[in-house]
C-alpha cells in the first residue's frame, strides 16, 4: 500500500497575520484542496493522510464533505514543529502501508508523473526526493551582509516534495531525530542521521511551495493554466507506477 502523507500544520506567518494560507482560493479552490485532489487522483496512491493543526480538524472534515474523493483518507493532529507532525502522520499510517509519499499541503502543483516517479524510485533505492538542480550562481555570506565565497552549483539542488520512502526506513530516521534531540524541516535529512542515501528525482516542472504573499500570483497561474490544458485535451493520459 502506497499512501501520501499531506503536512499542513504548520502557522504560516510569512503569509502575514491572520492569514490561513491553505484555505486561500486559487483557481475556484482553497489551496490544501488542489494538494488533497491532485494525491487523490494519482493512480500509485492507495489513501491519504493529512496533518493539520488540531484548531483545524473540523474545517479540513468539512471541506472532504465537499470534495469528490475516491481514497481513504484519515485526518490527524499535528505538533509544534513539522517533524513533530510528520512523526504523527507516521503513527496513523495503515498496517499495510510500505510506501509513503510526504508531501508539503502548501505545493498544490505536483506534476502527477513526478508522484509516480518518487514512489518508484523508493521502491527500488528505499529513499527518494523531487529535486532541481540550481541554476543561479550560489554565494555563502556567514553574516548575511558580505560575500565569503562563491559555491559550486553544480553540486548544489534544491530539494522539494513528494519525500518518498519505505515506511520502515522514514519511520526509523525520524525516530532517530527525534532520539538525538533534533528538529529537522527536511525529511531526508533524517534519512542522513542513519546513513540512508537518497535518490534524486528530478522534474523540470515547477513545483512551488506557498510561503509568501508574492507565491500567489504565480501559483494560481500553473493552476488555472493546468485547467485549461486539461479541459482542451482531447485525451488524459493515466500515469501509474
Amino acid at each position: 500500500m502506497v499512501v501520501a502523507l499531506i503536512v499542513g500544520a504548520g502557522q504560516g506567518t510569512r503569509m502575514g497575520p491572520g492569514v490561513e494560507k491553505l484555505f486561500i482560493e486559487l483557481a475556484g479552490k482553497p489551496v490544501i484542496a488542489h494538494t488533497w485532489t491532485r494525491f487523490d487522483s494519482a493512480s500509485c496512491i492507495d489513501g491519504i493522510v493529512l496533518v493539520v493543526r488540531e484548531d483545524q480538524l473540523d474545517r479540513v472534515a468539512a471541506l472532504a464533505s465537499r470534495l469528490s474523493l475516491s481514497k481513504p483518507y484519515w485526518i490527524v493532529a499535528g505538533g509544534p514543529h513539522r517533524q513533530d507532525s510528520v512523526w504523527n502522520g507516521l503513527q496513523a499510517l495503515p498496517n499495510s502501508a510500505e510506501i509513503v509519499a510526504i508531501q508539503d499541503a502548501a505545493r498544490p502543483c505536483t506534476p502527477a508523473e513526478l508522484i509516480a516517479a518518487t514512489v518508484q524510485a523508493a521502491r527500488q533505492f528505499n529513499a527518494a526526493v523531487a529535486a532541481q538542480p540550481i541554476t543561479d550562481t550560489v554565494k555563502e555570506s556567514p553574516d548575511g551582509e558580505w560575500v565569503k565565497r562563491t559555491l559550486d552549483r553544480a553540486q548544489l539542488w534544491t530539494v522539494q516534495t513528494p519525500q518518498t520512502f519505505r515506511v520502515e526506513i522514514i519511520k526509523r530516521a525520524v525516530s532517530e531525530a527525534r532520539r538525538r534531540g533534533l528538529q529537522l524541516s527536511d525529511d531526508t535529512a533524517a534519512c542522513e542521521l542513519i546513513n540512508q542515501p537518497v535518490k534524486l528525482v528530478i522534474d523540470a516542472r515547477p513545483n512551488p511551495k506557498l510561503t509568501r504573499p508574492e507565491d500567489l500570483p504565480y501559483i494560481e497561474f500553473l493552476l488555472q493554466r493546468e485547467a485549461a490544458d486539461q479541459f482542451g485535451a482531447n485525451t488524459t493520459v493515466k500515469v501509474t507506477c
